[in-house]
């Protein structure tokens, strides 16, 4: 069994709105109160509070404040332990000190087990009871797979206004719905490049596929300056100055444009990728960096000022511009988004998504045909690429694919390496017999006992493809 995380959006009437908004500040009271005993007692005694000091605490807590004696305790529970959590990570190195949190960005809280709450459901639609505040919430939403919940989540999301459910279900594993390995067929392969131009470009051996970016950010530009016009010209909120009733009415527009153009990317992404899911059993793409891709120009270093006799003020300004435009395109597609997505997608129907190692394989500099590595290729003013040494001509996005492509299928000349040695790996660091990729080619090789000539044992997509 595996677990899935299913979300339901709410539709709470006035009255419980006003139940969940009281509920979620006396959690997010006891988020800060918990990181306050933490900080005192570090500060005057040098101690150290872990979890079950505060969650054996949480009794004599909810004496002294008796608003939160209605609470679920489990709930209370489960947000003690989110404090826990976040000082694990900042201890581990993964994150910064936490801090105390503002009831505008707390998303909500949590029942960590079975109690306190019950879901009226088949999957589809229903209602949700929670015990602890007496009400029934409707909600409305489809899971694609549904069991016997076991954990709930209530999550609200200022921008929208809107409040969500988030369930955790146990459903079978892609070994237990297909039997064993050898049931698993693989029918379809094709390799995917991301891009600004063109968002996705795909190959699958015969012919390239193009999803044009829908440039969703750009088409919304101009409505979201107009409104940031009027709300400059509005009384913000300052230190000891509170915002007007105008500002706030504007601000809540912006809002509201911003999280239009939002919805629109997560339908086109999840249309997109549903197609190309349902066509294809293995997906073959790059590893990419998008927050190191998407990071601030840098300042025109001493050697480019002495080329161009340009000052660096001027050359950095003319670098961040561009940067920005180019970030812009790359976030308005949403390349980390689109990956998951399709990673996803593929392996919950048992399909593969093999991610290969960029700097080694340098997909958009390497010819196709013959495997020469051309460096000029790498500005992306290049568009068209043309090889020198064999004459090849390819657009450069489809010559990304190309190459990735043959590098699965193990037909790109000027690698002649297998994909275990290239350092390639699934998409997911979950073990499994269908997601990982050295499983899957000891399961083919003893199978198969297929060689090449120089002895190295084929890639599972060389023959796992038919």
């Amino acid at each position: 069994m595996t677990t899935r995380r299913q979300t339901f959006r709410l539709y709470p009437n006035k009255a419980q709105a006003k139940a969940l908004f009281a509920a979620r500040r006396l959690h997010c009271y006891l988020y800060n109160a918990c990181v306050s005993h933490r900080q005192t007692e570090y500060k005057l005694g040098n101690k150290s509070v872990d979890y079950y000091t505060q969650q054996n605490a949480l009794p004599a807590f909810k004496k002294e404040w008796g608003e939160f004696a209605a609470l679920n305790s489990q709930s209370l529970q489960g947000t003690v332990k989110r404090v826990d959590l976040a000082y694990q990570s900042f201890f581990s190195g993964l994150r910064g000190k936490p801090k105390f949190k503002s009831i505008r960005n707390y998303s909500g809280w949590g029942y960590p087990g079975k109690s306190g709450w019950k879901a009226t459901t088949e999957g589809q639609h229903g209602t949700l009871t929670l015990n602890d505040l007496g009400i029934t919430l409707k909600m409305r939403g489809k899971a694609k797979e549904w069991a016997i919940p076991g954990t709930l989540m209530i999550v609200f999301k200022p921008s929208k206004r809107q409040w969500f459910a988030s369930f955790t279900v146990e459903v079978a594993t892609i070994e237990a719905k297909f039997g064993s390995e050898s049931d698993l067929k693989y029918e379809s392969i094709a390799a995917y490049d991301l891009g600004t131009e063109t968002a996705l470009t795909l190959f699958d051996g015969t012919q390239f596929e193009t999803v044009e970016n829908p440039r969703l950010s750009h088409k919304n530009d101009e409505k979201v300056r107009n409104v940031a016009k009027q709300k400059r010209r509005k009384r913000a909120p300052k230190k000891g100055v509170k915002a007007s009733r105008r500002w706030k009415k504007i601000n809540q527009r912006e809002a509201n444009l911003k999280a239009k153009v939002a919805r629109q990317r997560k339908d086109w992404q999840h249309k997109v990728t549903s197609d190309i899911a349902s066509r294809y059993d293995i997906g073959v793409t790059e590893k990419l960096n998008t927050k190191g891709m998407t990071h601030t120009a840098k300042k025109g270093s001493k050697r480019s000022v002495r080329e161009t006799g340009s000052p660096a003020k001027q050359l950095s300004k003319k670098r961040k511009k561009q940067k920005a435009g180019l970030n812009k395109s790359i976030l308005s597609v949403g390349f980390g988004t689109l990956n998951k997505m399709i990673t996803y997608k593929i392996e919950q129907k048992g399909g593969l998504v093999l991610q290969l190692p960029t700097r080694i394989i340098k997909p958009s500099q390497r010819c196709p045909k013959c495997g020469a590595v051309h460096k000029e290729w790498a500005e992306l003013k290049n568009r068209y690429h043309v090889c020198s040494a064999c004459g090849f001509e390819v657009p450069r996005d489809q010559g990304s694919a190309m190459v990735m492509y043959n590098v699965a299928t193990h037909q790109q000349p000027g690698l002649g390496t297998s994909l275990a040695s290239l350092g390639c790996f699934s998409a997911t660091s979950e073990t499994r017999k269908t997601g990982s990729m050295r499983q899957l080619g000891q399961k083919k090789r003893q199978k198969s006992n297929q060689l090449d000539g120089n002895g190295v044992l084929e890639t599972p997509s060389a023959y796992a493809v038919g």
